[in-house]
This record gives C-alpha cells, sequence and structure tokens, in this order.
C-alpha cells in the first residue's frame, strides 16, 4: 500500500471570546488558518481531521462563520477534503435536525461523518455525495469513521462502536475513528471520562484512533492521539503542551504523528506575588512592578501581544480599598507592552490568618473541587459519599456549561449514584 499523510486537529473553538477582548475570536482565526496553511496545505496532506468541538458554542455569529468558510475554502482549493464530528459545543439541540456543522457539510465545506443510532444499538453507512449523508468515507487507503459526542456515556457507547466498526471493516485498508472525549489519565477535567480499558476494546478494529475534547496533548501506545486545542480557551490551560498532530503512515502501516506547535498562537503568562510583610500600598505597588520588570513577558516583535495575569496572595497588612489596582494594571501594561493584563487579589487580612494551601498556584479546578467538598462535608448525612457526591456535582456542573442536553446531564447523575451504591 502506498505511504499516507494527513491533519489531525481538534477543539479550535471558533468565536470563542477570553475576558470579553474583542481580539479573541480573531486569535482562533488566526491559530486555525495558520495551521491550516503550514500543516495540511504545503505539507500536502491528503486530508484534515476534525475531531470536534469546531464551533466554541452552538450559536454562531456571522464574523465566526466567516473565519469557518474561509479557513475551509483554503482546504477545498487546494484540493484537500476535512472529515469531522461534532463535539460537546457544535453539537446539535435534540429537537432539531440541524447544526452549523451539518450545514457546512452540506455546503460541500467539510465532510461530516455520523453513526446511526437505533434500539438495536449502533450502526454505520457509507458517506453519500448526494444526501451528505453517512458514517464512514473512504479517502484512498484510509476508511474513516465518526462517531457522536457521547460524554458519561462513553463506556456504554464502546462496545457498540467496537462491533459497528467490525461489520464495516475494509480489507487492506487504514481504519481511523473519529472520537471526541475525556480518556481516563489524561483529561484536565476530573469528571466524566472513557476509561481505558474501553478504549482498548477499539484497537481490534482501528489502526488510529482522533481523539478530541481534551486541551491537552497526548498519546497512547502511538495508536490513540489527542492534539490539544489550537488555542487556550482558558488562562487554566497555558501550560498545556497543544497543538496539531502531522501524521504519515507507511507501506506496512507504520505511524509517524509529529506534534506541531509552531504556529500563530497569543502568548500567556501567569505570575504569582506574595504581598506578606509589606505595609503600605506603595510598597506592593512598587515591588509587585520589579517583579513584572524582571518576569514578566514582554510584546516581541509584529507577533500576538502577550496576555497576562498577576494573583496577589497572602496577608495583606492594610485595608483592600487603600489598593490602586488600575494603576497597577495600567502601569504593568506599560512595562510589557501587553493586549490585557489581568490582576486578581486573593488576599487575606492580617487578622484573618493564613490559608493552608498544599500549593503554590492552586488550579481553578482543584480550588473548586475544595469548596464543593467542603460544602459536602458541613453535612454528615454525606460523610461516607463526599467523594462521589462532589464527583457528581463537579460533573454535572461541567455538563451543563459544555451545553450537554438535560437527559445526558441525568444520565451521568445516575450513573454516580449506581457506583455510589456498588461500593457500599
Amino acid at each position: 500500500m502506498p505511504p499516507m499523510r494527513f491533519l489531525h486537529i481538534a477543539d479550535i473553538h471558533l468565536g470563542c471570546t477570553r475576558y470579553q477582548l474583542p481580539e479573541s475570536p480573531r486569535d482562533f482565526f488566526d491559530a486555525w488558518v495558520d495551521v491550516l496553511q503550514r500543516y495540511a496545505i504545503e505539507e500536502q496532506v491528503e486530508f484534515v481531521l476534525i475531531s470536534g468541538d469546531f464551533f466554541h458554542k452552538r450559536t454562531v455569529p456571522p464574523e465566526t462563520m466567516d473565519h469557518a468558510v474561509e479557513g475551509l475554502t483554503l482546504l477545498r482549493d487546494a484540493g484537500i477534503p476535512a472529515v469531522a464530528i461534532e463535539g460537546n459545543h457544535d453539537q446539535k439541540h435534540t429537537d432539531s435536525d440541524y447544526s452549523w456543522l451539518r450545514s457546512l457539510s452540506n455546503w460541500g465545506l467539510l465532510t461530516l461523518l455520523e453513526p446511526e443510532h437505533t434500539e438495536a444499538g449502533i450502526s454505520y453507512s457509507p458517506w453519500s455525495a448526494e444526501t451528505r449523508k453517512g458514517g464512514f468515507i473512504d479517502i484512498g487507503r484510509a476508511r474513516i469513521f465518526g462517531s457522536h459526542w457521547y460524554g458519561a456515556a462513553a463506556n456504554w457507547a464502546i462496545p457498540m462502536l467496537t462491533k459497528a466498526l467490525g461489520q464495516n471493516m475494509r480489507k487492506d485498508a487504514f481504519h481511523v475513528l473519529l472520537l471526541h472525549t475525556d480518556v481516563e489519565g489524561h483529561q484536565t477535567h476530573p469528571l466524566p471520562a472513557l476509561r481505558m480499558d474501553s478504549l482498548q476494546e477499539l484497537k481490534s478494529v482501528t489502526q488510529y484512533v482522533a481523539l478530541g475534547h481534551t486541551h491537552r496533548s497526548y498519546e497512547i501506545d502511538n495508536w490513540a492521539f489527542n492534539p490539544g486545542s489550537l488555542e487556550i480557551t482558558s488562562i487554566d490551560d497555558y501550560r498545556e503542551l497543544r497543538g496539531a498532530f502531522l501524521v504519515e503512515v507507511d507501506e506496512s502501516g507504520g505511524i509517524d504523528a509529529r506534534h506541531l506547535r509552531d504556529y500563530r498562537q497569543r502568548p500567556f503568562q501567569r505570575l504569582s506575588f506574595d504581598v506578606s510583610g509589606l505595609t503600605t500600598a506603595e510598597d506592593v505597588h512598587s515591588e509587585l512592578l520589579e517583579v513584572v520588570g524582571a518576569e514578566a513577558r514582554v510584546a516581541d516583535g509584529d507577533g500576538p501581544l502577550p496576555i497576562i495575569e498577576i494573583t496577589m496572595r497572602g496577608l495583606l497588612g492594610f485595608p483592600n480599598s487603600l489598593l490602586d489596582l488600575r494603576a497597577i494594571r495600567e502601569r504593568c501594561k506599560e512595562i510589557t507592552g501587553a493586549l490585557h493584563v489581568r490582576i486578581r487579589n486573593h488576599t487575606s487580612p492580617a487578622e484573618v490568618g493564613s490559608t493552608d494551601f498544599s500549593e503554590d498556584d492552586p488550579t481553578r479546578e482543584k480550588l473548586e473541587r475544595r469548596v464543593v467538598e467542603d460544602l459536602v462535608g458541613r453535612d454528615s448525612r454525606f460523610n461516607a459519599r463526599q467523594t462521589a457526591l462532589t464527583e457528581a456535582v463537579i460533573g454535572s456542573k461541567r455538563m451543563a456549561l459544555s451545553e450537554d442536553e438535560p437527559e445526558k446531564i441525568a444520565d451521568f447523575i445516575s450513573m454516580k449514584i449506581k457506583e455510589q451504591e456498588s461500593r457500599t
């Protein structure tokens, strides 16, 4: 079989806005188009895989649709097909047959793959250019399968997916599955996640699993690959490895997947400043600016201007009202040339005493978990179920924020209750 080359990207999140900055949607467009130009068109790949969350929201503003069409038109003009599945951010509503990804597919700008779900399970039909529908498509030596966003039901769906893929394999083909899900041990958020043993079931029917959903890059056994998001949707992810996979498959099916990160991205930085021991607002102001001058990123030539977040911690020896955070923020912007400087005041009055954090910079997720665990633990009825209830609260909240359907959220909560009952 001849060698093959393709590009695998995910979590493009076109239309995302950070900190209410009008420049944000353009950042996601710049990353999207730059990756296509560098790693799809210039590398002359055979196709591009998009593993979900193409858009940031189901409701797509006109500017965002322009961004989507411009990138997809670049691929079409270069003769490179784009193959996609819906993620949780861009899936259709249960009461509608329409979504913007389906519209892009109907317009011939991409191929949206969707298996069929019936009472008997999951089934696949080949892609039809006439109806613009189908669950798998053949491109060269590759047979590419799609899947839906299953959320908390992913472990339930995998055996049916495995069976359906096995019934539709093509002799001598290189089988690819697009799958939008977190995987246990690799997710950045605690819940929900696909178990590793469930994922491994797919090895019998696939040679490449093109993952999406987790905004951090990872690979499993040179077989399942997650590229990470193209851009940062939250500053909590700024340290995570993200990018795109340029994949080469040799004559025998051997995979060489290169993770590429050299494209246009907005630089981010998070700094921490301890105010303990400083007795005046002037001292805080001057010493914080010294730290910014020594450690902060500065604007670099023609590249995107940085966004900087500064968290003030420790015991504050005077009233918060004496701090002029606006003046500090503006001075920091002058020093760095940053597009935006955000200052978070997490200081405590000296009389309150110190809060014991085990980490210098706990993430938002860890802080959230501490708060929920504390609230649940205050009710003695839930002492034996504190961990399970915490996971249920956090997981259902994340699913709601991701605009999952109420039925899926209810199924997730029911699943957590059953898990807890089985342990007691």
